[in-house]
């Protein structure tokens, strides 16, 4: 019981992270391992558990989506879509000794990424967008990236839109809603997968949703910098840990 109290809590607040800011699955993933899951089935659990939170959110943000100037929203669709699915089949492929072997890194990868695009990323409105093979390219991989492990790629999407030629407001509505589309393909392919929880899947489903709502709700009320300074934090030190427990094991 007190481990689902605890991942109750996590999912909660991580619903209002990516309603605030992003990086909810840093919670989520270890609050499922807490429970007893492995890596592989962690992550996977979680991807199904936040998928309605990311629905209510895209479906929130829908006026200001946006296509590229050289690419529409149908074909980012797409290629989210298809991404999502080798990344997720790219999964179930691989063995749960070697996932764990590589979620430290990937976690260690999101949290590099996530503090880039925090505190260090710029912007430059004069600058040539990128050309829509580039563009295209760029959207593939990370779907591809988001399907298997899905760790800082609102980020990854938002950095990717806004160099293609977006403004900052449009892209974080579309890549939002291109989050849920990738990660829809891998729902798909998980709902048939051994490793989804689905009693952890409905108290973090149900959790998430609420926080959501809150995050929402206080989005202009919260310090977002101090936020996503508790998010850097947890990603090195969730990273630390695993790290430890692969050695040690």
């Amino acid at each position: 019981m007190i481990t689902f109290v605890v991942l109750f809590i996590a999912a909660f607040c991580a619903g209002v992270q990516n309603a605030l800011a992003g990086g909810g699955s840093f919670l989520t993933f270890p609050a499922l391992m807490f429970t007893g899951l492995d890596a592989r089935a962690a992550n996977i659990t979680s991807t199904v558990a936040l998928f309605p939170g990311q629905i209510t959110t895209g479906f929130a943000g829908r006026k200001n989506v946006s296509g590229l100037p050289q690419l529409s929203f149908k074909v980012l669709f797409g290629v989210s879509l298809i991404g999502g699915v080798f990344g997720a089949l790219l999964l179930l492929m691989t063995p749960v000794s070697i996932f764990e072997f590589l979620v430290p890194w990937l976690v260690l990868f999101a949290t590099f990424v996530f503090l880039w695009g925090s505190f260090f990323r710029k912007t430059n409105e004069n600058s040539k967008p990128l050309g829509p093979g580039s563009s295209l390219a760029m959207q593939f991989a990370i779907s591809i990236y988001g399907g298997y492990f899905g760790g800082g790629i609102g980020i990854l999407m938002l950095a990717a839109l806004t160099i293609a030629g977006l403004d900052v407001r449009k892209a974080g509505a579309t890549k939002n809603v291109l989050a849920g589309v990738m990660n829809a393909s891998a729902v798909l392919i998980f709902l048939f997968s051994r490793d989804v929880a689905w009693t952890q899947v409905m108290v973090a489903s149900v959790a998430s949703i609420a926080g959501g709502q809150i995050g929402a709700y206080a989005l202009k009320r919260v310090n977002e910098k101090i936020l996503r300074i508790c998010i850097i934090i947890l990603g090195f030190g969730l990273a630390i840990g695993l790290f430890v427990k692969a050695h040690g094991a």
